[in-house]
């Protein structure tokens, strides 16, 4: 499964500081379908995720029913992104990755 998602950059300051983008409502919904055939636990989906010409894998985190893109500092610097900049990203779900883990 391909998605195309577009969202603010935010901070979480926690224990362990990130920057996220939230998948919208409909792309969660689309995600929640497919999410017991590509989880490898925890409710994590592994993906294949484009912003501009930057490629990495990661994971989808499960929050409040719908779901959390982090963002790499190495993809953030390539890609010159700060704090409330509004991205475009491309999210391949990875199934192959969650059944690999063994889990």
């Amino acid at each position: 499964m391909e998605l195309e998602i577009t969202g603010e950059v935010w901070y979480w300051r926690g224990p362990a500081p990130h920057h996220f983008v939230t998948v919208p409502p409909t792309q969660a919904d689309e995600i929640h379908d497919v999410a017991s055939m590509v989880t490898y636990g925890w409710g994590m989906i592994p993906v294949r995720l484009r912003m501009g010409a930057t490629v990495w894998e990661t994971s989808l985190w499960p929050k409040d029913g719908g779901y959390l893109v982090p963002l790499k500092l190495a993809a953030r610097r390539a890609e010159d992104v700060e704090v409330g900049d509004v991205v475009t990203l491309r999210l391949e779900l990875q199934p192959e990755r969650g059944r690999r883990t063994g889990r």
